[in-house]
């Protein structure tokens, strides 16, 4: 079974990440005492602080509700950073992070919980009402990080509504943007790389032994 997903190590900063992507658990962890097992035991490896980057379609919602508790519940700081997608499942994974980023080009889903079911009436009544309270535990998530409404939740869950990285900040389940390259930064760069080579080229021409009137010279012609 292709896992989905991986506990990493930031090269640069050295701190914990958990990749997740891809369809959240191709077999269910309904009556699995193994997958979850496993992706504790791997949590539970390492501590300090974690940062979850998701990009995930969803999947099944037993192992979602599984890893946000697992997340909810470390010690250490969790972010969540979404690249791509977190939909359906992988959008309540989401909502254990104590800050939720996601780039400008993300987006979020949220959808009403669904299943398969086979039988008379009494069946599908049943598989109904276990639907609801699926529902409900999933509004649950999303009310603790929102702060919204129920009945709001609730709705925008019966539309299927996606969400860009803006709207997903407007309506709670989003804490920050991940910040691109503005002009300002450009031309702070710009500026730092041009004194870098300013001060080469005077070590440069300092090295070659000239006068100090070609050495003036010199210095008056690059300013220029």
């Amino acid at each position: 079974m292709r896992r989905f997903y991986n506990f990493t190590e930031n090269d640069e900063t050295k701190e914990r990440e958990l990749v997740i992507d891809g369809t959240i658990a191709e077999e269910s962890w309904y009556d699995d005492d193994v997958s979850p097992k496993a992706f504790a035991d791997e949590l539970a490896k390492g501590e300090g602080d974690l940062t979850v980057w998701i990009n995930s379609p969803g999947g099944d919602c037993i192992a979602a509700s599984q890893i946000y508790t697992m997340l909810i519940n470390y010690k250490g700081r969790v972010t969540v950073k979404i690249d791509g997608i977190a939909a359906s499942a992988a959008s309540v994974i989401a909502m254990a992070g104590d800050t939720v980023v996601m780039a400008p080009t993300a987006m979020m889903m949220i959808h009403n919980p669904a299943t398969l079911a086979v039988g008379d009436h009494n069946e599908m009544q049943k598989a109904i009402e276990v639907l609801d309270e699926v529902k409900e535990s999933i509004i649950n998530a999303y009310e603790i990080k929102t702060g919204m409404q129920r009945a709001k939740i609730a709705r925008l869950m019966e539309e299927e509504t996606w969400m860009n990285a803006k709207k997903a900040q407007e309506l709670g389940f989003c804490d920050e943007i991940m910040e691109g390259r503005t002009t300002d930064s450009i031309m702070f760069s710009q500026k730092t790389s041009d004194h870098s080579l300013h001060e080469k080229l005077v070590a440069k021409m300092k090295s070659e032994y000239v006068s100090s009137e070609q050495f003036r010279d010199r210095l008056n012609n690059l300013r220029h």
